[in-house]
């Protein structure tokens, strides 16, 4: 059985079990998380059962009677600058919480920065230039970029309109 995620977003923890099976200590959906971002830059991504014997030559040799999951590469590999980004969360230096009409902006099919008129909360204590992470109304992690203020003068300009991006498309990495 082959299950496939196509490059591009979607909600991989419908998918995976997260807690402890016969197999391990759980560490799946970071795993699968891992493999979305090396898929969503354009590279071929299979996950399947370690601890089975031959496992790689029976994939190579019929892959389509293997349990597994294939993230398949995303059509266009996002720059090289969104795929520093993508694995920069572990350098986040602060948190920016967007609101709604920002968080349907960034959803939609057209490419998107975050402006400061959508930030509601700013956390943190960060310089231009560094990793944030970015949330939702409700805390959920949505994804990481650069910041285009520091923390003090973001802070006071957030719902303030026609100014730069807080964080510009080009250094913007959704989850």
């Amino acid at each position: 059985m082959i299950r496939e995620i196509e490059g591009g977003k979607e909600d991989l923890s419908a998918f995976v079990q997260t807690s402890k099976s016969s197999f391990g200590r759980g560490g799946m959906l970071t795993k699968c998380s891992i493999a979305q971002k090396v898929a969503d830059e354009g590279i071929a991504v299979i996950i399947a059962n370690g601890k089975k014997e031959n496992i790689l030559y029976d994939l190579l040799a019929s892959g389509e009677e293997v349990v597994h999951t294939l993230f398949k590469p995303a059509p266009k590999p996002v720059s090289s600058v969104k795929k520093w980004i993508a694995h920069s969360e572990g350098f986040a230096k602060g948190e920016v919480h967007i609101n709604k009409g920002a968080v349907e902006a960034l959803s939609g099919p057209k490419a998107t920065s975050i402006l400061l008129v959508g930030v509601t909360k700013l956390k943190g204590d960060f310089e231009k230039d560094d990793i944030v992470r970015i949330f939702d109304e409700e805390g959920n992690q949505l994804g990481v970029g650069r910041a285009g203020y520091d923390s003090e003068e973001a802070v006071n300009l957030i719902g303030q309109r026609d100014l730069k991006p807080f964080i510009h498309y080009d250094y913007l990495y959704l989850d």
